[in-house]
């Protein structure tokens, strides 16, 4: 993972793919300037789903980090967009926060 400048252009494709590639954490990617905040938005989206699975596949017994990313990652989506319906879940254990679950601002 390599940290991003503030600005700059980034490979948005890949972003969205796998976000851990292009930021460094969900921090970083709140702090660049290069992107809306409807386009972090769903960068975090895809991240909180990845994240989710790696928290499943280790309550499973599968080796993985677990660390706060989830955590991290939903903070960040609360501070974009000021509400997280959490409850709004998909019907997996891997969960996944649905665009209606997002109080766009």
């Amino acid at each position: 993972m390599t940290g991003t400048k503030k600005s700059g252009a980034i490979d948005m494709d890949q972003a969205l793919l796998d976000p851990g590639s292009v930021f460094s954490s969900p921090e970083v990617l709140l702090e660049h300037d290069g992107l809306s905040g409807a386009e972090k938005i769903e960068i975090l989206r895809r991240w909180e789903y990845d994240a989710s699975e790696i928290c499943v596949a280790v309550e499973e017994g599968m080796p993985g980090d677990e660390s706060n990313l989830l955590r991290r990652v939903l903070l960040a989506l609360e501070q974009l967009s000021g509400d997280v319906h959490t409850e709004q879940i998909g019907p997996t254990k891997q969960h996944g926060i649905s665009r209606s679950a997002i109080k766009r601002t």
